[in-house]
């Protein structure tokens, strides 16, 4: 019978983004602050457009889930990213839709 009480590797490195899994964050885009979530490819249950580059994230693909942190935003203020597209908002801004 296997052991059930292995000892884990203690030298494996830290995935932030796995644990930080789904917490909200503060970041700035467009001068704005924008809380940020990001999603796994298990809670994405349908398909959504990306701001950034106008294609579709399809549905169970990991992304990224941005909303104004100021102001009363509701659920249709909340945008859908790609995550790469999401790292470069700065570089690359979408055709008038950013909120």
């Amino acid at each position: 019978m296997p052991r059930a009480n292995r000892r884990r590797r203690d030298d494996a490195p830290l995935n932030v983004d796995r644990a930080l899994g789904g917490a909200v964050r503060r970041e700035t885009y467009a001068g704005l602050e924008w809380f940020v979530r990001h999603v796994t490819g298990a809670g994405a249950s349908r398909e959504y457009l990306c701001p950034g580059c106008q294609q579709a994230i399809a549905m169970g693909t990991p992304h990224v889930v941005a909303w104004p942190a100021e102001g009363v935003g509701g659920l249709g203020d909340r945008r859908h990213w790609h995550s790469p597209c999401w790292s470069a908002r700065e570089r690359r801004h979408p055709g008038g839709a950013y909120r």
